[in-house]
C-alpha cells in the first residue's frame, strides 16, 4: 500500500503542507508514522479524502461557469508563440506542463500573456493512465 509524505500530499491536493498538517490535526485526514518516525498518509485514505474534499468544494458552489468538464488545472502561462491565426500556449499547473493550441482570436479575447493565471479544462474521450 502506498504512503505519501505531507509534501507529496500537499502537491496532489494543491494546498500547502501546513494545510495538510491542519487537516490531520483536526482529524479530517488520517496520518500515521513510518519506521523512522516521519508522518505519512496512507494512499487509500488520501484518495478518499481527495474525493470527499472535491465533493465538498462542489457542494459549496465553487465559482465558475456551468460546464461538463471536470478536469480543471489552474496554472500560469509560462510561454506563448503566435502567428496570424494560431497560438501555442504553455501552462505550468503545479507539477504539470500543459500545452494548448488556440486561435489568435481567443488569445486576444482572453487577454492571455506570459504570467497570467489561467484554468486549463480538459475533456477527452481517450485518457491514458500509467504509474510513474
Amino acid at each position: 500500500m502506498p504512503t505519501y509524505s505531507i509534501g507529496q500530499a500537499a502537491r496532489l491536493l494543491r494546498v500547502s503542507p501546513e494545510t495538510v498538517r491542519r487537516w490531520s490535526d483536526a482529524g479530517r485526514l488520517p496520518m500515521g508514522r513510518d519506521g523512522t518516525g516521519n508522518r505519512v498518509i496512507d494512499g487509500v485514505g488520501l484518495a478518499r479524502f481527495a474525493r470527499e474534499k472535491a465533493a465538498e468544494d462542489e457542494r459549496s458552489g465553487a465559482p465558475g461557469p456551468p460546464t461538463s468538464v471536470r478536469n480543471a488545472l489552474t496554472g500560469i502561462v509560462t510561454a506563448m508563440t503566435m502567428d496570424d491565426v494560431v497560438a501555442r500556449v504553455e501552462i505550468q499547473a503545479g507539477p504539470h506542463r500543459v500545452v494548448s493550441l488556440v486561435t489568435r482570436e481567443a488569445v486576444d479575447e482572453l487577454g492571455l500573456a506570459v504570467g497570467v493565471t489561467v484554468v486549463a479544462r480538459v475533456k477527452s474521450t481517450s485518457l491514458h493512465v500509467e504509474r510513474p
